[in-house]
């Protein structure tokens, strides 16, 4: 038996990947190029309101997300495929497959797609 329900309504759940909310975002947070953005789980509700991104992200060949600071909230990033720029508080390090970011609260960052292939990674943000 396959569950297809949101978390309000069953204990567990299997989210089809032709399920998922899929967003294209130009320009995110005053970046550069596309952002596409799959929800693994759909915001606060689902997150039991401690946070409200889980998502598996995509930006392509030269797409940035502009630099940008947390407020009360902190992110990851799980670098899944790919290689980028990320802008730390403004030191940029090279990231690339396996690597994992955290930006706390009050902090900063931005994250560039600086290889050929698109740089895929899993975002998390969670309240303080």
């Amino acid at each position: 038996m396959e569950l297809r329900a949101t978390l309000k309504e069953a204990k567990n759940l299997i989210r089809r990947s032709n399920e998922k909310k899929v967003e294209y975002i130009d320009n995110h947070l005053q970046g550069e190029g596309r952002l596409t953005i799959r929800n693994l789980l759909n915001g606060p509700e689902e997150m039991y309101g401690k946070g409200r991104v889980f998502t598996h992200s995509t930006l392509e060949p030269g797409a940035s997300i502009g630099f940008h600071i947390h407020e009360n909230e902190a992110e990851t990033y799980y670098i899944y495929s790919g290689e980028g720029e990320f802008n730390d508080n403004g030191v940029i390090k090279t990231v690339s497959a396996g690597d994992v970011t955290f930006t706390g609260v009050g902090e900063g960052h931005g994250l560039k797609n600086s290889g050929r292939e698109p740089l895929e990674f899993i975002a998390l943000i969670l309240y303080k």
